[in-house]
């Protein structure tokens, strides 16, 4: 009977057409956070002599969403596609593990960072004391914190357990909604890992706009010239604006969900207000290499130099030995190239890929 329930459970409770859906939606999302938060550690890897302490909560970001990437799309990908658990009890513990401990230091790291960021902002005489240390000190807190919360179910303070819908593992939601100590791990979890955070980034980046702002109108009224500080203060905007609206648009519908499974009927909750959310906790994997890396024009720029100089090399191998462009007796040399800015070569390169090697064919 046991082992019944267990097939059960494990067994996926949406329909097919949705479960392939969600699988396409996963690899999509898989390949996007691999690739985004790759770079951003080949970029910090780069630049790592001349990293600000405050750039470690990112290089540490991208290692918990690239952790998180790892360990769970590829089962959520297969087991979907299959139409249910592929893995049994055992794997289904580790994965909803690892979840919890890469989606809390992923979002204790944010908290952290936005904080260090309201700091450095708004109390200059003391964020300049911020230096790698504690930075370091920080992110090993963010670790420890994640750990915590992540071990607890593993001591029986909560239970992990298959989704609702069958092809994924978190906390067993049916227990916190039946058991007093599996649902003050559920409260505890909104409480400390989706409320404080919440309330943190909000004040912190609420006070550096009010910071910027304040600053803008000093250096109107002393008529001042504001080219560089106004970019600056830009970023500053676009960076507090993206980093709230993707935090709550990953982890809300989550914790409304937790909160309707520990103090509602469960058994009127269908399988997809649960599978949902789990898609947008996911989707933090994507949006954090995108926020860091369009945003930062540290790091954009050296993302371009190097697209432009591996657009170079590319070129230098593949066209001049055709000899045809641009015209049938002048080949594309090193002096040619070094007149083009990074972005006329990758224009040139995506003509040539596009239009001109059709010619050959």
């Amino acid at each position: 009977m046991g082992l019944l329930n267990e097939d059960i459970a494990f067994h996926s409770s949406i329909p097919a057409p949705l479960d392939i859906t969600v699988a396409v939606v996963y690899s999509v999302f898989g390949v996007c956070s691999l690739f985004g938060n790759s770079t951003l550690l080949y970029i910090s890897y780069k630049k790592k002599n001349v990293l600000k302490p405050a750039e470690y909560f990112i290089i540490n970001l991208a290692v918990s969403d690239l952790g998180l990437t790892l360990s769970l799309y590829p089962m959520a990908i297969t087991s979907s596609f299959y139409h249910r658990w592929l893995y049994g009890k055992t794997v289904c513990s580790v994965y909803a593990f690892c979840g919890m401990l890469f989606g809390i230091c992923s979002l204790t790291t944010l908290t952290l960072l936005s904080m260090v960021c309201f700091v450095k902002v708004c109390y200059p005489l003391y964020g300049n004391r911020f230096n790698s240390v504690h930075g370091r000190l920080l992110i090993a807190c963010a670790w420890v914190y994640a750990l915590l919360f992540a071990c607890s179910p593993l001591a029986h303070w909560g239970e992990y357990g298959p989704e609702p819908y069958g092809t994924a593992c978190c906390i067993d939601w049916r227990l916190s909604n039946q058991l007093s100590t599996a649902r003050s791990y559920t409260v505890a979890l909104f409480i400390f890992c989706y409320i404080l955070p919440c309330c943190a980034i909000l004040a912190s980046y609420t006070g550096i706009l009010v910071a910027v702002h304040a600053s803008r109108r000093t250096m109107e009224q002393h008529a001042l010239r504001p080219t560089h500080m106004s970019s600056i203060q830009i970023v500053i905007v676009k960076l507090s604006v993206a980093v709230c609206i993707g935090f709550f648009a990953a982890w809300s519908p989550y914790a409304v969900v937790s909160m309707w499974a520990a103090f509602g009927h469960i058994e009127n909750i269908p399988p997809m207000a649960f599978a949902m959310p789990a898609m947008f906790a996911k989707s933090s994997t994507i949006y954090n290499p995108i926020i860091y890396l369009m945003l930062r024009p540290n790091f954009r720029r050296m993302v371009c130099s190097d697209l432009g100089a591996l657009c170079q090399v590319s070129m230098k191998g593949c066209i001049c030995s055709q000899c045809q462009w641009p015209g049938p007796d002048i080949c594309i040399n090193d002096t040619y190239l070094k007149c083009l800015s990074n972005n006329h070569v990758i224009y040139l390169f995506i003509y040539l890929c596009f239009f001109n090697f059709s010619s050959y064919s």
